[in-house]
This record gives C-alpha cells, structure tokens and sequence, in this order.
C-alpha cells in the first residue's frame, strides 16, 4: 500500500459533483490537488479552497480537457504549481440524454471528444513524468452504462466502454513500470448531471437508492493507495451490474 501524503493529483472536471468529492477525499488522504474546470471557476476555487483549508496545497485551473494544446498547458501549469503529477484522476464528461431519432454525428462526437479522447490527451501528458519517477496512478472514471447501456444513449455507452479498453491498454503497457490504471464505473449516483434526466429513478437500481458522491470518492482513494490493482474496473453502481 502507499499512501498519499504529499503527492500531486490532477482532477480534471473536479469543480462539482464527483469530481468535487474525489478532489476533497484524495486531499483528505493527502495529497495536493489541481482542480481543473473548463467553465465554473468559482465553483473549482471554493473546491480549492475547502482543500486548503485541510492544510494540503490546491490550485484551480481552467482548461479544455478535449483540446490537446490546453492540455499540454494545463498539465505545464500543475508542474509550475504544485509539482509533478502523481495521481490523474480522468473525470471530466458530458451526459447527454437523447432518442436514438435525435442522435447524430455532431451529438456522437463532442461526447466521444469530451468523455474519451480527453482521457487519453490527459494521459500522455502526464505519463512522461511518472515514467521517469516510476510511480503513477490513473484512474477513469467511467460508468456503469460501458457495460449494461444505460439510460443516457448509444454515444455515452461507447465513450465509457472506450474508457475501459482504453485503461487495459495502458495497464497492460505500463505493468512494471511503477504506474497502475483502473476504472471506477459507477451509476446514478446523485449528482446536477443525473437530476436532468427524467429516466433516472432510485427504484431501478437494486439497492433502491442513488448513490452518494462520496461513495464513488471512496474507490477513487483506494485505488490511489493501492501499488498491486491495475487494469481493473470497480463497481460503484448500487448492484445494477454485477462483474
């Protein structure tokens, strides 16, 4: 196990709903945070601000995380900041609920941009430095709609499934290196995204309860600690699929 004290994880999408709480919990186990955010920056430096207030060092920085250039800028801007990136936590996404007569390419692919091909911009610019320190820990946030469909559409399906067989390739990849990948998938869990869409009922899931923010947190720390699970994908979905 290795713990967090004193590391540097990047949150991407980390200014409210689960990215909000896995920032707040990584800092509670430790580390110092960068909170990325593309449009809600006063809401990404009160989450600053709550870490700061742990005692742990915290910075809130714009970028668009679908945009290569910015990428390269934002994770310059942590290094500049708080110091070399330990820990990404690749979070930011879209949820955009529509009929299958409704969907088409433009839909289909800013979700395919936003949810997936950011991941993986992200990814490799932080894989240099943690390559060269031999120690790393990446985890995608997923869904539980990557393996059952979901209630949100095909283009949100594909873009989390993407996600997953894109953390085994870097799993697979990076075995021995120091650097672990995993997914945490979860699912309805009650966040401002899942209250706009109607479909969303607690008594679809088994458990008969949405899930809270902080439980998504919690897998998200745990893999942060752990130096022996890679390319798995924990489950946070309150039994709607079982692996």
């Amino acid at each position: 196990m290795d713990y967090l004290t004193g590391r540097c994880a990047l949150v991407t999408g980390g200014s409210r709903g689960i990215g909000r709480a896995i920032a707040l919990a990584l800092a509670a186990a430790g580390a110092d945070i960068a909170v990325n955010y593309r449009e809600r920056q006063a809401d990404a430096e009160a989450v600053a601000s709550e870490i700061r207030a742990c005692g742990r060092r915290a910075a809130a920085l714009a970028a668009d995380v679908a945009s290569s250039s910015e990428v390269k800028r934002l994770v310059a801007a942590v290094e500049s900041t708080l110091g070399p990136i330990d820990i990404l936590v690749n979070n930011a996404g879209v949820a955009w609920p529509v009929t299958l007569d409704t969907l088409d390419t433009s839909v289909w692919d800013d979700t395919i941009a936003i949810n997936l091909t950011s991941a993986f911009l992200v990814t490799q610019a932080a894989l240099p430095g943690m390559r060269a320190r031999r120690w790393g820990r990446i985890v995608n946030i997923s869904s539980t709609a990557a393996q059952i469909g979901g209630i949100i559409g095909p283009h949100y399906a594909a873009s989390k499934a993407g996600m997953i067989g894109m953390t085994h390739g870097y799993a697979s990849l990076l075995a021995g290196q120091g650097i672990t990948a995993n997914v945490v998938a979860p699912a309805l869990i009650e966040t401002d995204m899942l209250r706009g869409n109607d479909r969303a009922r607690p008594d679809i899931v088994p458990i008969g309860r949405f899930g809270r923010v902080e439980e998504v947190a919690e897998a998200v720390v745990m893999l942060a600690r752990n130096g022996y699970m890679t390319g798995q994908t924990i489950n946070v979905n309150g039994g709607a699929y079982m692996s």
